[in-house]
């Protein structure tokens, strides 16, 4: 029984403890992996930073004017600086800090501005469901700040991240944040500064950046998935489509409303199709069917 402790282990014994001794080589550790299993290197502190602010140029860059554009309006209606770059801080959405600018102007009720600032802010019930599951083990205050700043276009970026890696440090995520919201508040400001030298914002053509921006954004995500291409069109026909007959408001939440449905209808067929394709059965090492 002694010939079993002399024996040289077997080669798979060997390379899965990695046991030290004259001449073996311990394999190296490999670098941590994908969703598709490619190579990827950690990231340190200053690097998340630096691909936070990386994802947010594109979006500063369609921010700023379009936020230029509301602080000019503001103050040609009147209102002062500080109520300007609040309301860009603490509303923080484009269309319905545009609606309520509007309702201001010509004396609204203040339910009216609440009512339709939180009509037009629906929308981002659908995108907080869901971003959710990405943000699970977040903590709660983590999960709030970020449900803070979600935007539109931050969703956009957001989505397109999380789909190419399932964890992304949440010093990236919220440098992302950061920046755009600040490029958002600092355009309001400019804008406000510069009201009496512009009177004319139409002119400019300011108020076509942010939807240009979010266009190439969205490109971006669905060109190489042809259910996110059907969803893209699904909704935008029928914003287009429910602005004509008059809804406005409430075109963009139900056409997004309709066009996820139909997406959820679609999925199972094609989830369906990749089952069959990866095989019949996927069972554990154990033999029993796979969880």
């Amino acid at each position: 029984m002694r010939s079993v402790a002399t024996d040289p282990p077997a080669p798979a014994h060997h390379a899965a403890a990695g046991a030290a001794g004259a001449g073996a080589v311990r394999p190296a550790a490999p670098a941590p992996a994908g969703p598709a299993g490619a190579p990827r290197a950690p990231h340190t502190p200053r690097g998340a930073w630096a691909a936070g602010f990386g994802q947010a140029v594109p979006v500063m860059l369609g921010y700023v004017p379009v936020a230029f554009a509301f602080g000019v309006l503001g103050h040609t209606a009147g209102l002062p600086w500080w109520a300007m770059v609040a309301m860009s801080a603490f509303v923080y959405g484009g269309s319905s800090q545009f609606a309520a600018l509007q309702l201001l102007a010509v004396g609204a009720a203040p339910y009216a501005i609440v009512l339709t600032t939180f009509v037009v802010n629906l929308r981002h019930l659908l995108l907080s469901a869901a971003i959710a599951p990405r943000l699970a083990g977040w903590r709660r205050r983590e999960q709030a700040l970020f449900a803070y700043e979600l935007t539109d276009e931050a969703f956009a970026v957001h989505s397109a991240q999380y789909a190419d890696r399932a964890e992304r440090p949440k010093a990236e995520v919220f440098t992302f944040n950061t920046a755009v919201h600040a490029s958002w508040v600092a355009g309001t400001l400019a804008g406000v500064l510069a009201g009496d030298l512009v009177t004319d914002v139409e002119a400019l053509g300011l108020d076509y950046a942010l939807p240009a921006m979010f266009m190439a954004l969205l490109a971006a995500g669905i060109i190489a998935d042809r259910r996110g291409l059907a969803v893209a069109a699904v909704a935008g026909a029928g914003a287009v489509g429910l602005t004509l007959l008059g809804l406005q408001y409430w075109a963009v939440l139900v056409a997004a409303a309709v066009a996820a449905t139909f997406g959820l209808a679609i999925a199972p067929r094609e989830e369906r199709t990749d089952a069959a394709a990866d095989g019949p059965d996927h069972r554990d090492e154990e033999g029993a069917p796979g969880r």
